[in-house]
C-alpha cells in the first residue's frame, strides 16, 4: 500500500478541526510523554503539540527539542550547499520563480560550467553537495544527472538531489553514481488546493508526487527528505500531515534515514504570488520543537530563507543541518544573476561567517558526515 492509499483515511478540513479543538491537558500529557524515556509520541499527542492550546508551552517545548536534540546529534551542526544545475521546467506552479509561463533566460549548465562551480564550492570547504534543477526532464533528465553527479562525485563527500520525481529504477541508477539523499516536497498535502497552486505540467499528478519517497523508499536511498511549502495552507494542518507521512515512511522503509525541511514563504513587494498563511516566528518555532519532540533521530534543516536572527537563535534548539552562502540560480557561485534566481535569500552570510557564529554557541561544524562507501548497499 501506498502513502497515497493511507491519505484517503484522512479529511483535510476533519483533522484541522480536531487540532483546533485540543487543550491545556492534551498539550499536558504530550509534554509529559516527552519528559519519560521509552514513552513514544503519538499522532494525537503530536496534534495538540501544533495546537493553538500549545502556545503558552513554548519555553517547554524549547528545553524539550535542545535535549532530544543533543542526545541524539551532539553539539554539532551540518553544513550543506544547493548547487541549481538548471532553471528550465515545465511546470505552472504559480508561487515559483522557475514557473514555465515567466519570462528569463532558462540556464541548464554544462560540463565546464558545473566544473566552475564545483571549483568556488571546494574553495568555501563545503562536502555535502545539494544538486536542484527545475522539472524539466527534456534539459536536466536522468542522462543528464547521471552525468552531472559523475562528473561531482570525486570531489564531494555526499551529492544529493532535489530534483523532478523519478521512478524506481531512475533512483537505483542513480545511486550507482554517487546518490546519497534525495528530497522532495509535496508543496501541500491538502489534495482539494493542490491542483489552484499546480495548474499544468507532471506536477500537477498529485499521487505522483505523494508517492515519490515510497519509490525512494523501494529503491534503497540513503537519506529521503520530506517536507511542505510554509505559506500556502494552514500550517497546522500541513504539518500533520507531513508527521503522517514521515511515521508511515519509517515504518515501511525503515534501512533509510530521513530528513524534514521548513521552507517558509515570506509576504514580499510586486505583483507576484503572496502567501495566504504566513506563519509568524512564534509559529515556525513551534512547529520544529512538535517535530523534535516528536521523533528525537530524524534531521532538521533549516534554508537562508531565513532571517539571520532567527537562524542564529535556532542552533541550539532542534535543527541539525543548515545552509551557508547559497545561490538559487544556475552558475550563481561562479557568476552571480539574481534575475535567473527561483527565490531570494535572505541570510547571505559566508559559510565562515556561519561557522564563528556556530562555534561561539558552543557547537561544532560538521562538513562531512557520512563518506560514500557506506551508500553502496
Amino acid at each position: 500500500m501506498l502513502f497515497s492509499e493511507i491519505l484517503k483515511n484522512y479529511d483535510w478540513d476533519k483533522v484541522r478541526e480536531s487540532i483546533y479543538a485540543k487543550t491545556d491537558r492534551d498539550v499536558e500529557t504530550a509534554l509529559a510523554k516527552a519528559r519519560t524515556p521509552g514513552r513514544e509520541i503519538d499522532l494525537e499527542d503530536f496534534k495538540a503539540l501544533v495546537s493553538p492550546a500549545a502556545s503558552p508551552y513554548l519555553e517547554v517545548m524549547a528545553g524539550l527539542s535542545r535535549q532530544a536534540t543533543q542526545r541524539k546529534f551532539g553539539k554539532t551542526i551540518q553544513f550543506y550547499i544547493p548547487l541549481y544545475l538548471s532553471n528550465a521546467c515545465t511546470n505552472h506552479c504559480i508561487y515559483c520563480g522557475f514557473n514555465h509561463e515567466n519570462k528569463f533566460a532558462r540556464v541548464t549548465l554544462d560540463d565546464s560550467q558545473i566544473m566552475e562551480e564545483c571549483k568556488v564550492l571546494k574553495q568555501m570547504g563545503y562536502q555535502h553537495l545539494l544538486l536542484l534543477t527545475g522539472e524539466s526532464p527534456k534539459d536536466a533528465g536522468i542522462d543528464y544527472l547521471e552525468h552531472a553527479m559523475q562528473l561531482l562525485s570525486p570531489h564531494f563527500a555526499q551529492i544529493s538531489l532535489e530534483v523532478q520525481p523519478m521512478d524506481t529504477p531512475d533512483y537505483e541508477r542513480l545511486r550507482k553514481s554517487g546518490l546519497h539523499a534525495v528530497y522532495v516536497y509535496q508543496e501541500t498535502y491538502n489534495r482539494q488546493r493542490y491542483g489552484f497552486y499546480h495548474p499544468a505540467g507532471k506536477k500537477r499528478d498529485f499521487e505522483w508526487r505523494v508517492n515519490t519517497q515510497d519509490r525512494l523508499g523501494m529503491a534503497n536511498v540513503n537519506k529521503i527528505g520530506l517536507g511542505a511549502l510554509l505559506g500556502l495552507e494552514d500550517w497546522r494542518a500541513e504539518s500533520f500531515f507531513m508527521a503522517l507521512h514521515l511515521r508511515y515512511l519509517e515504518k515501511n522503509y525503515w534501512r533509510s534515514k530521513y530528513c524534514v525541511a521548513f521552507p517558509r514563504m515570506r509576504p514580499h513587494e510586486g505583483e507576484g504570488f503572496q502567501p495566504q498563511n504566513v506563519l509568524s516566528d512564534k509559529e515556525f518555532v513551534q512547529m520544529i520543537w512538535a517535530f523534535r519532540l516528536l521523533d528525537d533521530e530524524v534531521e532538521m534543516s533549516l534554508t537562508t530563507r531565513e532571517s539571520q536572527e532567527f537562524r542564529n537563535r535556532m542552533i541550539s534548539l532542534g535543527i541539525t543541518s543548515i545552509s551557508a552562502g547559497s545561490q538559487t540560480d544556475p552558475g550563481g557561485y561562479a557568476h552571480p544573476d539574481k534575475e535567473t534566481a527561483q527565490f531570494q535569500t535572505n541570510d547571505t552570510r559566508s559559510p565562515s561567517e556561519m561557522k564563528r557564529m556556530i562555534e561561539a554557541q558552543g557547537y561544532e561544524v560538521v562538513w562531512k558526515d557520512w563518506d560514500k562507501v557506506y551508500d553502496a548497499r
